[in-house]
């Protein structure tokens, strides 16, 4: 059953006694493809939840009054679930190593043992052995563990020191900081307990890297904080997408809605020539990437009007994979302050939810006297897709002033069809009418 979403009430002053039009387009309403119907959205987002990207990125991007995407490791953060191998004793499994090849009967459980072994290089063999995996080398991936269960038995596995996963002592924020940094207008979300290869990690294994993520963003931060999350190493596995679309609405990793086109950061495919109403373009700002490189992202989603400009940031100053400095960050976030109203700067959360609410959402209006009446109706739950759509509505040419609520003046503007009002509407709220 489809919910009632809100009624609205457009009442107009008229410059004269008659408001009789013939234009068909009068009273009509759709719900623009943007909020404000802009031209496009873009997103920041951050990985792996790396100290200077809270004290050097974070402070430019409040300085601006841009809001940003945080997805964390939950496992660093003092009083989280911490990262750990749930199954069958490891000694077993590690003995068993010695008589039986690794094949696709014990893969899973073998790659996720082996970097809970309490060395950094055994980490650094699952991260190898995922990564051969997703890329279709099953048998180099066999191979590579045997390896690494063979340098284990061996005794021969050290303590690399290089930082892995959730090894990073550096990474020092608290719950309490992450909460303020949600209340702030920031997004802080999963990036899993410890920063797995999901993909070859058995069914228990992927399940708590997800789920415990999952439940201590919500005990220590709230609702708001467990709506996206996003797959370590950008994974598109398509077991992995089942067991987390299962747990999360939305992904950074892949986003199967038939009216999305999506480029990941790996792609060169080119955003202006997908047919698709929504192009989500993914793009990873690295250390080799110019302001130039970076300036025309925005350029190009400014000439159409269906991109959504994602952007993916790992390290900050000295920390961090691919880092970009201090002044590179402030260049580029002033550049793209200065198009703020052309286009929308949102969180990876808020522009999912406002872009899957109109695709879900039906609006009416008739014109009635001089009142257009609109109604939506929507499928979604309004607790979750609470971000207001901006309605679009023509009105007489005869009005020269209209007002929501009876109080908000809205601005009347003129496009080739005709006069218009932009006015908006959460999902769950009941109703509201615009006067003159």
């Amino acid at each position: 059953m489809k919910n009632l979403s809100k009624w609205i009430y457009l009442i107009g002053i008229a410059s004269t006694f008659s408001c009789s039009q013939p234009d068909p387009i009068v009273g009509t309403s759709e719900i623009t493809k943007w909020p404000e119907d802009k031209k496009g959205a873009i997103s920041v987002t951050y990985d792996d939840g790396i100290i200077n990207q809270f004290t050097i990125a974070k402070p430019i991007m409040d300085s601006l009054n841009l809001p940003a995407t945080f997805y964390i490791i939950t496992g660093k953060v003092p009083g989280s679930g911490k990262g750990k191998f749930i199954g069958r004793d490891p000694q077993e499994i590690i003995a068993e190593t010695r008589e039986f090849k690794t094949d696709s009967s014990n893969f899973f459980e073998r790659a996720s043992l082996i970097a809970f072994t309490g060395t950094t290089e055994a980490e650094d063999y699952h991260a190898r052995v995922g990564s051969l995996f997703e890329s279709g080398r099953v048998e180099e991936a066999y191979e590579l563990l045997d390896e690494g269960y063979e340098k284990l038995r061996n005794g021969e596995m050290v303590n690399t020191g290089e930082v892995i996963f959730h090894n990073n002592v550096e990474d020092t924020t608290t719950w309490e900081q992450y909460k303020s940094y949600a209340a702030q207008g920031h997004e802080i979300a999963s990036h899993t307990v410890t920063h797995p290869r999901l993909a070859v990690l058995d069914e228990v294994n992927m399940l708590y890297e997800l789920e415990q993520s999952k439940a201590d963003l919500q005990q220590f931060i709230g609702e708001e904080s467990i709506f996206s999350a996003e797959g370590p190493y950008g994974t598109e596995n398509e077991r992995v997408m089942e067991y987390a679309y299962g747990i999360f609405p939305a992904l950074r990793n892949r986003m199967p809605e038939t009216w999305l086109e999506e480029i990941n950061r790996g792609s060169d495919a080119v955003p202006g020539e997908s047919q698709k109403e929504y192009v989500q373009w993914q793009r990873g700002i690295l250390t080799r990437h110019s302001f130039e490189d970076m300036k025309s992202w925005i350029d190009t989603t400014l000439n159409h009007d269906n991109i959504w400009l994602v952007l993916v940031i790992h390290g900050v100053e000295n920390l961090g994979w691919e880092p970009k400095t201090k002044e590179q960050l402030e260049e580029y976030f002033s550049f793209m302050k200065s198009k703020e109203n052309e286009l929308w700067i949102e969180t990876f959360r808020d522009v999912t939810k406002y872009i899957r609410a109109r695709k879900n959402t039906e609006v009416e209006s008739s014109m009635e006297k001089d009142q257009i009446n609109i109604v939506l109706n929507s499928t979604l739950d309004p607790k979750i897709y609470s971000v207001p759509l901006t309605i679009k509505t023509y009105i007489p040419n005869e009005w020269n002033q209209a007002f929501a609520n009876g109080q908000e003046s809205l601005p009347i503007q003129e496009d080739s069809k005709g006069k218009y009002v932009l006015s908006h509407i959460s999902l769950g709220e009941s109703s509201a009418f615009i006067t003159h």
